[in-house]
C-alpha cells in the first residue's frame, strides 16, 4: 500500500489557498478577478502596496520586496508573483533593481514559508528573435536572447533566479509562464507600439510571422498553473501564427523596408541618445520570428481563445489614434507625421545629433 493511499480523499483533493502579487492592477488584476470566486481554490490572497477594487478575496497590503513577506504567506499553497515592472516609460536601472529584488524576496519567502507551488510569467522572447529561428520554436528550446538593459534583460535574469532557487530550494516547485507577444487592455510594449506606426518596419531579406497572447488566455494559462497542471518552462500563444501579408491586410498597414545595419545600427544610437526608450536588440522582436509551440499546455487540455487574427484586431482597436516610431511616441506635431516621413524623420534624428556632436568637438 502506498503511503498517500493512507491519506483521506477529501484531505488530498482539498482545494489550494492561492496568493497573487501585483494584485490591484494590470495581469495581477485580471488573474484576481478571474479566481476570486472559483471553487478550484479555497482561499484567494491578494498582495500589493495598495488595496484594489476585487471584493471577496483576503486583501494585504504590503512591499513584495520587504523580507516579512514570509510571513503573510504562512497559510499560502500557491503563490502568483504578477507584481513586476514592465512600463516603457520607467528608468531601466530602477526597473532591473526592482524586477529582480521582487522576484528574489517572492522566491525566498515562499521557499522559508513552506508554499509549495510559485508561478512567474516571464517572456518568450527569452528564445530571442531570429531570422533563421523555426517556426515554431519547441518549448524546450535554448534561451538565445541577447542580455541588455530592456525588459527582456530582466526576464533573462529573473529566469537565472528561478533557477538558482530550485537548486538552493529543492523542495520549492517553480513554474514559469513564456506569453508571445502580449495583447490586451493596458498592455504598452514594444510590440504594441511597433503597430501605432505609420508603417510596420521590416528588415531588407527576412519577413517576421506574427504570433499574440491575448491577456485572457494568459490569464487561463495561469490558472492552469496555479493548480499544478502545468510545470516548468511553458510557452503561452495563440495557435499558429500570421505571416506578414496577412498582418498587411488585416491592418491596413503597409511595410517599409530598411536594410539590417540601418535599422539597428540608428536604433542604438537614438536609445543611446534617449531619443527611444527601448534598446535595439528589442527591434529584433518585431522584424525577426520568434513563433512557440505550446506543447505543454495543449497536452494538459488547455486551448487559447484568442486566434492571432482576432488577438491583432483588438490591437489595433486599442491603439488607435496613438502614434509611434520605433518604441518612441509620437505627439502633437510629430503625429501630424505621415508615412514613411515619420520613420525617417526619427532616423534623421541621430544623424543630425551625430552631426552636432562632432562639431562641438572640432
Amino acid at each position: 500500500m502506498q503511503s498517500e493511499d493512507l491519506v483521506p480523499t477529501s484531505k488530498r483533493l482539498r482545494p489550494p489557498v492561492v496568493a497573487v502579487t501585483g494584485a490591484a492592477s494590470g495581469l495581477g488584476r485580471a488573474f484576481l478577478a478571474k479566481v476570486a470566486s472559483s471553487a478550484d481554490f479555497r482561499r484567494v490572497v491578494a498582495i500589493d502596496e495598495q488595496r484594489g477594487d476585487v471584493q471577496d478575496v483576503t486583501w494585504r497590503v504590503l512591499d513584495i520586496r520587504d523580507p516579512l513577506l514570509a510571513n503573510r504567506i504562512s497559510d499560502v499553497d500557491v503563490l502568483v508573483h504578477l507584481g513586476a515592472d514592465e512600463s516603457l516609460d520607467t528608468d531601466a536601472a530602477e526597473r532591473r533593481r526592482y524586477n529582480i529584488r521582487a522576484a528574489q524576496t517572492v522566491l525566498t519567502a515562499c521557499a522559508a514559508a513552506r508554499v509549495r507551488r510559485v508561478v512567474l510569467v516571464t517572456s518568450a522572447m527569452v528564445y530571442g528573435a531570429a531570422a533563421d529561428n523555426p517556426v515554431p520554436l519547441p518549448e524546450d528550446a535554448p534561451v538565445a536572447a541577447e542580455p541588455d538593459t530592456g525588459l527582456v534583460g530582466d526576464h533573462l535574469e529573473i529566469e537565472a533566479l528561478v533557477r538558482r532557487s530550485l537548486r538552493s530550494h529543492p523542495g520549492l516547485e517553480v513554474t514559469v509562464l513564456r506569453p508571445a507577444a502580449l495583447v490586451g487592455p493596458g498592455v504598452d510594449t514594444v510590440i504594441t507600439r511597433h503597430f501605432e506606426a505609420p508603417r510596420l518596419l521590416v528588415v531588407k531579406g527576412c519577413l517576421p510571422r506574427w504570433q499574440f497572447c491575448h491577456v485572457d488566455d494568459l490569464v487561463s494559462a495561469l490558472e492552469a498553473a496555479a493548480l499544478g497542471r502545468v510545470s516548468g518552462v511553458v510557452a503561452v500563444g495563440s495557435e499558429g501564427w500570421l505571416e506578414m501579408d496577412q498582418v498587411e491586410e488585416i491592418s491596413g498597414l503597409k511595410r517599409f523596408e530598411l536594410p539590417a545595419g540601418v535599422t539597428f545600427g540608428t536604433a542604438q544610437r537614438l536609445h543611446r541618445l534617449g531619443i527611444t526608450p527601448t534598446a535595439a536588440t528589442d527591434l529584433h522582436y518585431v522584424v525577426y520570428p520568434w513563433v512557440v509551440d505550446g506543447v505543454a499546455l495543449r497536452e494538459a487540455g488547455w486551448k487559447p481563445v484568442w486566434s492571432n487574427e482576432a488577438a491583432l484586431r483588438e490591437l489595433l482597436e486599442l491603439v488607435q489614434g496613438r502614434h509611434a516610431v520605433v518604441g518612441r511616441r509620437l505627439s502633437g506635431k510629430e503625429a501630424t507625421i505621415t508615412a514613411a516621413g515619420a520613420t525617417v524623420a526619427v532616423i534623421g534624428t541621430a544623424a543630425i545629433v551625430r552631426a552636432a556632436r562632432r562639431k562641438r568637438r572640432t
